[in-house]
């Protein structure tokens, strides 16, 4: 039987395509069982891939990275930047894993605020004390036909767990937010018989989704933002999650 050299190429292109993903499989085999025995107390190793890097590999374990030579005998923890675009790609991977599908929140746990016609919808993980809320608490005042859907989050210590429960447990809790956060009025004591199961929630979503400081904000896309941004650049963020 003869072969054009059509097939002949074709059939050296499959044979190298094989050959690569046998190797990147025997790569991430040494990568894990390497890891495994000198780093013992490493997390489940969820996912191995290959990086933009030759020679590099990022090892995923939940929502962490970090990064291994091909044998698993040596590994970084840190970011990868790309020079060109001044883009970091660690950041950019792990806002891909760590993405809140904002269908799927559990809005009955939060603080809601309707403000104008309520049309765009953002969601806030906040502590009743931190400073940098408050501030931006201020801000999102000024927003126009939004919706904010205020995870209480109490992180910061005790006494911001009790400021919650007195919050959650108001009559009109929203309006408890936004006393305290932009006006400095505490609210009522709670009391003893509130359920306050939803601020137990909150936490738990929390952790689920990497929330390791706040405010943190939500859009609808899914996409977040760390910190107290200018409500310009949440307007910005807004417009661009309703294209997406």
């Amino acid at each position: 039987m003869t072969t054009t050299p059509l097939l002949r190429t074709a059939a050296v292109a499959l044979g190298l395509c094989t050959l690569l993903a046998s190797a990147a499989r025997a790569d991430e085999a040494a990568i894990r069982k390497n890891l495994a025995e000198r780093l013992p107390n490493l997390p489940k190793i969820d996912e191995v891939s290959k990086t933009p890097i030759p020679g590099l590999y990022e090892v995923r374990l939940g929502s962490e990275l970090i990064y291994s030579d091909e044998n698993g005998l040596h590994i970084i923890q840190g970011a990868i930047i790309d020079t060109k675009t001044k883009t970091d790609l660690t950041e950019a991977r792990i806002n891909k894993l760590t993405a809140i599908d904002f269908a799927s929140l559990p809005l009955k746990n939060a603080v809601v605020i309707k403000q104008g016609s309520g049309a765009r919808k953002i969601a806030v993980f906040g502590d009743p004390n931190c400073g940098y809320c408050k501030r931006l608490e201020r801000d999102l005042v000024a927003l126009k036909d939004v919706t904010i859907y205020n995870f209480i989050y109490p992180i910061l210590g005790p006494d911001s767990v009790a400021k919650s429960k007195d919050i959650w447990c108001a009559k009109d809790p929203a309006k408890a937010w936004r006393d305290w956060m932009v006006d400095g009025k505490l609210a009522s004591k709670a009391p003893a018989n509130c359920d306050t199961a939803a601020l137990d929630a909150n936490t738990e979503l929390g952790r689920k989704y990497r929330v390791q400081g706040t405010p943190a904000v939500v859009f609808e896309d899914g996409t977040r933002a760390p910190g107290a941004i200018p409500a310009a650049q949440i307007e910005a963020r807004m417009a661009a999650a309703k294209k997406s």
